[in-house]
Formats: structure tokens, sequence, C-alpha cells
């Protein structure tokens, strides 16, 4: 028998359960922020492209590059919230099992590295285009 599923009959401690649920929630912050960091990543290119257009008289390009991250971050925020929910419910049901948690979180490193990425691609971008 393997060692997963030898404490079966014994009752999972209460806070292993808050655990799980401050996590969960910890990670629906960090959904809500990307979206909301998004929201205002996208909304900022519009501002700049109001003031170019009172400055200038010229029309600037429909779509910039931060409608096209900040859409991005807000997307992600939504896969975040989404995947987290799915891994709190996965827990629950594992924790309900007698099953241990001992394997490191598929989300945390798959968001972390998207994270990493985009902000690469960010420093890139502001160091390649002229301000």
């Amino acid at each position: 028998m393997t060692h997963e599923h030898e404490n079966r009959d014994q009752p999972v401690d209460p806070r292993v359960y808050l655990a799980v649920e401050r996590t969960f929630l910890a990670w629906i912050r960090t959904g809500l922020a990307l979206m909301g960091f998004g929201f205002v990543v996208a909304r900022f290119g519009l501002l700049l492209r109001e003031l170019s257009i009172t400055a200038s008289r010229e029309t600037p390009a429909a779509r910039g590059v931060s409608t096209l991250f900040g859409t991005g971050l807000v997307a992600l925020g939504v896969v975040v919230t989404a995947a987290a929910l799915y891994r709190y419910l996965h827990l629950l049901g594992r924790l309900d099992r007698g099953d241990t948690l001992r394997k490191p979180s598929r989300l945390a490193v798959a968001i972390g590295g998207a994270l990493a990425l985009i902000g690469a691609l960010v420093c890139l971008y502001l160091l390649l285009v002229p301000a």
C-alpha cells in the first residue's frame, strides 16, 4: 500500500482545509490584480492615444501595444481565477478521500512562468521601442 493512502481512517486536520481555502483566496486576489492591472494598462494606451490626438492633430493607430498587453493580462487573470477554482475543488476532493498533498502546484509554476515571460517581453519592448 502506498504512503499516500495510509491515513484514510484518520480525520484530516481542519487547519489543512483552512490552509487550502487561504491559498484559494490568495489565487483569487492574484487573478483580480492581474485583471485590474491589465485594464489599467489597456486604458493607459487609450489615454496616450487621446493625448497624441490633441497635441498633434494626427490620428494614431487604432490598437496599440498597451491594448494588447492589457488584454493579455486580463485574460491571464481570468485563467488564473478559473484554474484556482478548479484546483481548490480538486484539493478538497482529495482531502475528503484522505489523500496527502505532496506535489507542487502546477498552477503556481505555470503562472509564475507566464508572468516571467510577459515581464521579459515588456522589458524588451521598453528597451527596443523609443519613448
